[in-house]
């Protein structure tokens, strides 16, 4: 078996392991918490919910250049959600401590993921803007599938996917004050760019770095 088959199935497996814990959070969510109610707050299509979503595609992927798409946006994307996230830790916070645990853990398997990401992409591709332009387009896709979610379930019951729903308010710290003061669509526009430049400055600095 080559490197770069063992560390696909490195991937993969991190994917399974979050795909098991992520069941095992949304049974306690529904069953323990919700009295067997499921709470679509709680659905699986935030940002930081995408890489298990990859690492579970990636043994499949025949192309290189769709698998450095995914590694692009493992290594800058997926670095971003888990880091971003312990700037504000509210939406961290369960009223079980497990779930608690669970929600920290995965955002550090995040970063994690993120850095493991870039050393493949070092080793085995070569990171360019246009790998990155690419992955953009995979974040922005994810974001407009996001808010399908929003639209079509928001008017049944609590979802706000990626935090753009125009059916809820902003909660985010700083972000809200963007909603509050000029409305949605700027807040929308404003929310998603700082991602993308977020995400854009740490390619950069993996360039720098490594690549």
């Amino acid at each position: 078996m080559s490197d770069f088959s063992k560390i696909k199935r490195i991937f993969f497996s991190i994917g399974l392991l979050l795909f098991a814990s992520e069941l095992w959070k949304q049974w306690v969510l529904t069953f323990i918490l919700n009295d067997g109610v499921y709470d679509f707050w709680y659905f699986p299509f935030q940002l930081c919910s995408i890489p298990m979503y990859l690492l579970l595609m990636l043994p499949f992927l025949k192309s290189n250049s769709h698998k450095k798409v995914i590694f692009t946006f493992l290594m800058d994307y997926s670095s971003l959600s888990g880091i971003f996230v312990f700037f504000d830790t509210s939406g961290m916070r369960y009223p079980l401590i497990s779930l608690t645990i669970h929600s920290y853990v995965w955002h550090i398997v995040l970063i994690m993921i993120g850095i493991g990401s870039g050393i493949t992409l070092y080793k085995f591709y070569s990171s360019d803007f246009a790998s990155f332009g690419k992955a953009t387009g995979l974040f922005i896709s994810c974001a407009v599938i996001a808010q399908c979610l929003n639209l079509s379930i928001g008017s049944h019951a609590q979802i706000n996917m990626f935090y753009i729903s125009p059916l809820e308010p902003a909660t985010q710290n700083f972000f809200s004050l963007v909603y509050r003061n000029w409305g949605i669509g700027v807040y929308m526009i404003f929310y998603l760019g700082v991602i993308v430049l977020g995400a854009f400055l740490l390619h950069l600095l993996w360039k720098k770095v490594l690549l």
